[in-house]
């Protein structure tokens, strides 16, 4: 897959694509320089997962009640 993909990946396929590359080095099955290649392009698809959930994070939001008991929304804080 070209490295225009990637960007265009959704968050499973990414993972799965990811797995796949960690199972393939972990069990040594390629030769040295495709095992530099598939580590790079794991590399830059843990960015995009890892970029994907930040994107997720900001978007949630909590449910919170004011002083008068009126649900309303704020921005999710993680912290």
């Amino acid at each position: 897959m070209a490295e225009a993909a990637i960007k265009d990946m959704n968050f499973e396929d990414a993972l799965r694509e990811l797995e796949s590359i960690v199972d393939k080095l972990e069990r040594g099955d390629a030769p040295l320089e495709e095992s530099i290649t598939i580590y790079q392009r794991g590399a830059r698809l843990k960015a995009h997962c890892e970029g994907k959930l930040k994107d997720a994070q900001l978007k949630v939001e909590k449910i919170v009640l004011d002083s008068k008991g009126n649900a309303g929304t704020q921005a999710f804080d993680a912290e």
